[in-house]
């Protein structure tokens, strides 16, 4: 009998690498997401460094994959070179709050991670703030929101960014490029549009989905 791909992988890995593979596959199923380094090493009863060695060495394989510098998001590969199908979650980090009304000072601070439905929120190095403020309200983005930024430092015209104000204040706004100036606008009528030189404003990500309510953090 001809053996499958996902036997043939099998064969090539060692006692304790297929341990942690066996072990990854449980996590997952159980939880949806991959466990932490830290977590790893201890269920399995060996050092952090033991656990970083072995998936390393799985990497190269091409038995897992590891998602962007920020997010530990860790896949398992399938026999066919895709994402294995029972990893369903990803998780990207909290980086401090943003203000949605009067800017806040942006902390560096990450604040816990965020546990996401990746067939939702797609693309590398994705990351999470906690909004405060309601000038947002009009375009859906309401006080305590979870707001899901990609790392971008460009805009077009009417995306919902988060900007650094004068390098040291971060707020969510519609963007506006105009010849001489940068407009970041507000969803409510109860706050003013802003107005800034080019060298007063950064966009530092896009807005691309709001998560509210039950959403899980870490």
């Amino acid at each position: 009998m001809t053996s499958t791909g996902e036997e043939a992988v099998e064969t090539q890995l060692t006692p304790g690498q297929k341990q942690l593979v066996d072990y990854l596959k449980s996590a997952i199923q159980r939880t949806g997401n991959a466990p932490s380094l830290r977590q790893a090493a201890r269920d399995l009863g060996v050092s952090h460094a033991a656990v970083s060695q072995r998936l390393k060495l799985l990497e190269r394989k091409g038995v897992v994959r590891r998602q962007g510098r920020y997010s530990r998001t860790l896949h398992l590969i399938g026999p066919t070179g895709q994402t294995d199908g029972t990893q369903r979650w990803i998780e990207v980090p909290v980086v401090g709050r943003v203000n949605a009304g009067l800017p806040l000072y942006a902390q560096q601070e990450w604040e816990g991670s965020l546990v996401l439905d990746s067939s939702l929120y797609r693309g590398r190095n994705l990351f999470a703030l906690r909004v405060r403020g309601d000038s947002m309200q009009g375009a859906g983005i309401l006080d305590g929101d979870m707001a899901v930024c990609t790392p971008r430092q460009h805009a077009e015209n009417g995306e919902i960014v988060v900007a650094l104000v004068h390098e040291e204040e971060a707020t969510v706004k519609r963007f506006f490029l105009h010849r001489d100036h940068v407009e970041l606008r507000p969803e409510n009528p109860d706050y003013p549009v802003m107005h800034y030189g080019f060298d007063e404003v950064l966009v530092q990500g896009r807005v691309i989905g709001i998560q509210r309510g039950a959403a899980r953090i870490r």
